[in-house]
């Protein structure tokens, strides 16, 4: 796959050699690979093979000269080097982070997903003041098919389009589907209304403006209007509110409250509240409306395996993390089935629900977390081999993070910062929730001495809360173990300026790192990854305490169990679903699988006798992997056969309970102490004697 370099007109201090080593790869240093040495890209591009250029200032043009080349074939790739490392204070030294870019920009594109399709045919609903939406529906009109809902306003007397009024009883659905769900409980039909002002000059008491809209607390009952409007006949204060269904393709809310209250509102769904109406943004809407009209796919983000789901057992809830983080509103409980529900219409694919998700039931889709690990491994492994010491991953989105990495290289190329460091190596990723604590560990296994997040203000509050909290869980493990400093940072920037000064403390942060990168590749499944990481962290640690403890919320524990409480109805072994809370089939005892533990909850809610109380903690003794007892009792024999069916504190508990009960008096109460078999046996025999007797 042949490489173009270009130093942008000699800005840049590219070393062709140095980064043809470290990626066995012979390379030429171009100066003007976009005007007058095109030639290069030119023939580049009828080999066939991939090719890679190091420029995206220029990829439009690449694009057309490409379409412009006879006997051009070769599928193209672009890769950013200028803003994150050529144009820079330290762009001497990063020549280890350009390698890792261009070799990262080789790798095979992610593997296709199913896709989640969208389909509209530009059915706008305009909601808010009259005057507001007619204009909007005036700009928007000769493209899509507009409809206007409003509680009044002056607006224009010619009626240009139709108008709704009445009360919003539900506002759902995404694009290409939203559900209007109103009442019409205005007097004066907006749609029939001519707009002849009749009304407004009949009513004595001034109760009609020129909204249109009735005020019934001033209202006196003349009914002026209506003989006003007898032509037209859109007053009739005898109308009961008639509800109304309607659908429409998208959404323009004009209204201070917004319909949609989450961070992430429906896809198809755009809020422009007073003040903001006649602002840069609003050209940014309207120009957007008029796009969405079609037909759209986007990739299914997530993929769910039930049975690894933490999320309920017998109508009980143990973990709720994704539905309590998702910032669409797109996941929802289903205890009944044992589940969770995730909408994929509404899911925007910020990977939130997968990072906090212990089990990994919710998984991340495109790309596949493989797909990242191999990516973080080719960053990291080619650093190293270009000659690069203690590399920093800067994960940021590819939107509003990927434009504060492009300003600030811009700023730095004429001196007005410092820029990207010449060890931190930026990576875009859909969304930096979407990248969790088995990726960040498998990280620093192989060499990452610092793993930072851009969060912009594209984040919903609740995603940096449930990062942060998965750093602290990381850095104590990582502690604990005895790798000293720091590796983990949330990075707050609003704008170029701020994500320079952050990044220039952030240059500095060493964490210790195993002296063995580790080998392994990223696993589809979470907690195996988790485990591979945890065992190369622990075979290279400087500390190897006993356990170590972690704060609460850690996808890692134990349990201790209140053995005065317990009364081994295993009912919490029912409840597990991850397999840690076992019984013997030997004997009357309650064991746990410790590295099996996802810390739930299930058990504790379950326990009838509350006798169970989680412990976060990350256990390094190879028990950890082993059955543990945590509660064993004598057993109870069968009366009859002597067959041990139960516990003797469970039995004696059951007996002392139903004792007293009329139903559980002589023989009944014996029946009690029989294992099943029996106690059919002695039940058909004292129905034999009683028909023998009775003969």
């Amino acid at each position: 796959m042949p490489t173009l370099i270009c130093d942008c007109n000699k800005t840049m201090p590219l070393d062709p050699k140095a980064l043809g080593r470290a990626l066995d790869e012979d390379l030429t240093l171009h100066s003007t690979l976009c005007r007058r040495e095109a030639g290069a890209f030119q023939q580049a591009v009828k080999g066939g093979a991939d090719v890679v250029v190091a420029c995206t200032q220029e990829k439009r043009l690449f694009a057309e000269l490409g379409q412009q080349t006879e006997g051009a074939v070769s599928p193209v790739r672009f890769v950013n080097i200028r803003e994150t490392g050529g144009w820079s204070r330290d762009a001497k030294g990063a020549s280890p982070k350009i390698a890792a870019l261009l070799a990262a920009a080789k790798l095979p594109e992610p593997e296709p997903v199913p896709t989640v399709s969208y389909k509209s045919e530009g059915r706008l609903l305009v909601i808010g003041p009259l005057e507001d939406a007619e204009r909007f529906a005036a700009l928007l009109g000769d493209a899509l098919d507009v409809t206007i809902f409003s509680r009044g306003g002056s607006g224009a007397q010619e009626r240009r389009f139709p108008v709704l009024g009445g009360r919003i009883d539900q506002l759902s659905g995404w694009l290409g589907a939203f559900r209007l769900a109103w009442s019409q409980d205005n007097p004066i039909d907006l749609d029939l209304c001519t707009r002849c002002n009749a009304c407004v000059a009949a009513c004595p008491e001034q109760a009609i403006g020129l909204d249109y809209q009735v005020d019934l607390d001033a209202c006196k009952s003349h009914r002026a209007c209506v003989k006003a409007c007898d032509v037209a006949g859109a007053i009739d204060f005898t109308r009961a509110p008639v509800a109304h269904d309607d659908t429409y393709d998208l959404v323009l809310d004009l209204r201070r409250q917004p319909s949609f209250l989450q961070h992430a509102p429906p896809q198809g769904y755009f809020h422009l509240p007073p003040g903001e109406e006649n602002g840069p943004r609003a050209l940014e809407v309207v120009i957007r409306l008029r796009e969405l009209v079609g037909e759209f796919e986007k990739p299914k983000f997530f993929a769910y395996k039930q049975k690894l789901c933490a999320h309920s057992r017998n109508e009980k809830i143990g973990c709720n993390a994704c539905v309590d983080i998702c910032s669409a509103e797109a996941i929802s409980s289903e205890k009944s089935r044992q589940q969770i529900k995730v909408n994929p219409n509404l899911c925007v694919g910020c990977g939130a629900c997968t990072t906090v998700c212990p089990t990994g039931a919710l998984s991340y889709g495109y790309p596949r977390a493989g797909e990242q690990g191999t990516k973080i491994r080719t960053l990291l492994s080619t650093f190293e081999r270009a000659g690069g010491t203690a590399p920093v991953l800067l994960l940021h989105s590819q939107e509003r993070g990927q434009q504060l990495v492009e300003e600030l290289g811009r700023a730095a190329r004429v001196g007005a910062a410092a820029g990207v460091p010449a060890n931190v190596i930026p990576l875009a990723v859909w969304h930096v929730a979407s990248i969790g604590i088995d990726l960040w560990l498998t990280a620093v296994a192989q060499g990452a001495a610092h793993i930072a997040l851009l969060a912009t203000s594209e984040e919903a509050p609740q995603y940096l809360e449930a990062l942060e909290q998965q750093m602290q869980v990381a850095q104590a493990i990582l502690e604990g173990l005895g790798y000293a400093g720091r590796h983990f940072s949330l990075l707050r920037a609003r704008n170029a300026s701020d994500l320079d000064q952050e990044l220039q403390l952030l240059a500095p942060r060493r964490g210790a790192t195993p002296q063995t990168r580790a080998p392994f590749a990223v696993s589809g499944e979470k907690r195996t990854t988790l485990d591979l990481a945890l065992d190369h962290l622990v075979e290279h640690a400087n500390a190897r305490p006993e356990a170590i403890a972690l704060p609460p919320g850690a996808p890692f524990g134990s349990i201790t169990v209140d053995k005065d409480k317990c009364t081994l109805c295993l009912s919490c072994v029912g409840a597990c679903p991850a397999s840690a809370l076992q019984d013997n089939p030997q004997a009357p005892q309650l064991r746990l699988v410790e590295s099996n533990c996802v810390q739930c909850g299930l058990c504790a809610g379950t326990c009838p006798e509350k006798a169970i109380t989680l412990q976060p903690r990350l256990l390094l003794s190879p028990v950890r992997k082993q059955p543990r007892v945590l509660n064993e009792a004598q057993p109870y024999g069968c009366i009859r056969c002597g067959k041990p069916f139960g516990t003797l504190r469970g039995i004696e508990a059951m007996i002392g309970r139903l004792a007293g009960h009329s139903m559980f008096q002589g023989q009944a109460l014996e029946r009690l102490k029989m294992c099943s078999d029996c106690r059919v046996i002695d039940i058909y025999s004292a129905s034999d004697e009683a028909r023998i007797s009775d003969v």
